[in-house]
């Protein structure tokens, strides 16, 4: 028995046969000078390929649901092979060098793929690997390469390797997959993300793992302890096993409560919403009997569009058009029906640059107390108002309230409401129907905001904790950074005080409040915060049965008695 540590990137207990991935081979590409007659069929060969490829992902895309998470992905496949700036790179370069196109196109593709990787941001140098295996596989039908089709991978494996494609996740809804154990990728991967998305347990970072497992002997992979066992006893695998009816007990279980509300034991009914950054986990949210959306962060869609990795010398894509970002908002909206989407208007800069034309990249010795979120949306105001423009434009189509990050001085939301007037005016002025009277609220994630909550009370329409940011200004902890991680603590007693003045503040002028920070999904804060008077709260999907079970179990006496000591 061989027992490898890792790092966990999705929960659960999963027991099958290795499938040990292939390395992929390395393409042995030449360097071959061309004579002008041969540069319009090099690159009709080119062009080929990518049709090809086009017409593969399409063929995919047709095979999955309309709520697959992995249509996000392919549709992006398609539109990197369609990209007219990343074309035009390739294009200007092959015809200034007249290099043959394989060349041409693994140059370009690795520099592209260089930049997101050093961008310093975790989230774009995970998509390196998705420009590389797209053009890798344009490269594979120029070189006649015919590399490893995961089609192979039987039902029930334990997956190991270096890393996945993107394009491979597919595999993952298609096949009963047991497990993923690979030496690469993160938790913001794709991978991780699908993985979690479909429950399969998965532990990265596992180095040197391809040289410890052979196909087909038997692994278990505990994505709760970062763990992989490579040939288990007789004892260890009993023990997992058990763990794995354990945990499809409590799946069962927690299924009950998917279409009840969300109620205390006493019958006090509590409103449960989902935390998203696509379109697509709208459809997880309302499959987890989320009562609607508590918080969409928009900077995913716009980072998903980015052409660029935030070097102030790269060459920068437009920002996120308006009608792309209608689509997105309208398509979440129409998912929803008439249950409530609070969208978070976008909270870049700090750990989320955005690089573009419009907005330059601005390194900051402090990013998180620079300029990020509404001050970023403030300095930049045409990126803002054509935010704002798409917002409106989807509020016809559901139950949209727009939220605003990182508000801490009154001005600003009377700031906002002054570009909000404009922009209606904008809208009927080109005869476009709006809902004038969708709710405008902030989220209080400072403790400037918190201590003059009663201050802006007036001029929201609700409030939504962020306790996340509010927690590390608060007490001045990064929670990013590992080294102070011990000492970052949501329960401290001047983050708890905070929020209680928040809530009696809404309370007291009558507008709305909810929790959408990560406080929101575990046990122990739920009992605090519901005895302080929340009744909303947002998390990610997958808590929100979970969070039902938990409440009821208490009666509002039971909750009250045990928050009471809180602030003390």
């Amino acid at each position: 028995m061989n027992v490898l540590l890792g790092i966990s990137a999705s929960s659960g207990t999963g027991i099958g046969k290795a499938f040990v991935l292939p390395e992929t081979p390395e393409r042995i590409i030449s360097k071959n000078k061309l004579s002008d007659n041969e540069l319009e069929s090099e690159w009709q060969r080119f062009e080929s390929a990518c049709t090809k490829v086009k017409e593969s992902i399409e063929k995919s895309l047709s095979e999955v649901s309309a709520e697959d998470l992995n249509r996000v992905i392919l549709e992006t496949y398609l539109l990197m092979l369609a990209d007219p700036v990343f074309l035009q790179e390739v294009k200007a370069a092959f015809e200034k060098n007249k290099y043959n196109i394989e060349y041409i196109v693994d140059m370009k593709a690795g520099e592209y793929a260089d930049r997101l990787r050093n961008s310093g941001n975790d989230y774009l140098a995970e998509r390196a690997g998705d420009i590389e295996d797209v053009f890798g596989k344009v490269l594979d039908i120029l070189l006649d390469y015919h590399p490893f089709d995961i089609e192979e991978v039987p039902e029930n494996a334990v997956i190991v390797g270096r890393n996945m494609k993107t394009s491979d996740t597919v595999i993952l809804n298609k096949r009963k997959i047991a497990g993923l154990a690979l030496i690469e990728g993160g938790i913001s991967s794709h991978v991780a993300i699908l993985a979690r998305t479909y429950g399969i347990p998965a532990v990265v970072g596992l180095e040197g793992i391809t040289s410890q497992v052979e196909n087909g002997e038997q692994i278990i992979v505990d994505g709760s302890l970062g763990e992989v066992v490579v040939s288990p006893d007789s004892a260890t695998l009993m023990q997992s096993q058990s763990k794995i009816a354990a945990e499809q007990k409590r799946v069962d279980r927690l299924k009950q409560f998917r279409n009840k509300a969300a109620m205390t034991e006493d019958g006090v009914e509590f409103k449960l919403y989902a935390n998203i950054g696509t379109p697509e986990e709208a459809e997880i949210a309302l499959e987890e009997g989320a009562d609607g959306i508590g918080l969409f962060r928009t900077e995913f869609l716009f980072m998903d569009s980015m052409k660029s990795n935030g070097n102030k010398n790269a060459s920068y894509s437009n920002s996120v058009s308006e009608e792309v970002q209608f689509q997105a908002y309208k398509r979440v909206l129409e998912i929803m029906g008439d249950k409530p989407v609070t969208i978070r208007t976008l909270d870049s800069g700090g750990d989320k640059d955005i690089g573009t034309k419009e907005i330059p990249f601005n390194s900051e010795k402090n990013p998180l107390m620079g300029l990020r979120a509404i001050r970023h949306s403030l300095f930049y105001p045409q990126i803002f108002r054509t935010q704002l423009r798409a917002l409106y434009r989807a509020s016809v189509y559901g139950n949209l309230r727009i939220m605003l990050p990182l508000i801490t001085d009154v001005s600003q939301v009377d700031t906002v409401r002054g570009i909000i007037k404009g922009v209606q005016y904008s809208l009927k002025e080109d005869n476009i129907p709006f809902k004038a009277d969708v709710p405008v609220g902030i989220m209080v994630e400072t403790a400037a905001a918190a201590i003059c909550a009663d201050c802006f009370a007036s001029h929201c329409d609700f409030f939504s904790l962020g306790t996340n940011d509010l927690t590390q200004y608060t007490i001045g902890i990064d929670r990013e950074n590992p080294s102070v991680a011990p000492y970052y603590n949501e329960f401290n007693l001047a983050v708890l005080r905070l929020i209680k003045m928040t809530i009696d503040a809404a309370k007291k002028e009558g507008i709305p409040v909810s929790i959408c920070g990560e406080m929101a999904g575990k046990k122990e804060s739920v009992i605090i915060l519901a005895g302080f008077g929340i009744r909303s709260l947002s998390m990610a999907p997958k808590q929100i049965s979970v969070i039902k079970e938990i409440l009821s179990q208490f009666s509002m006496d039971e909750l009250e008695s045990l928050s009471s000591n809180s602030l003390f």
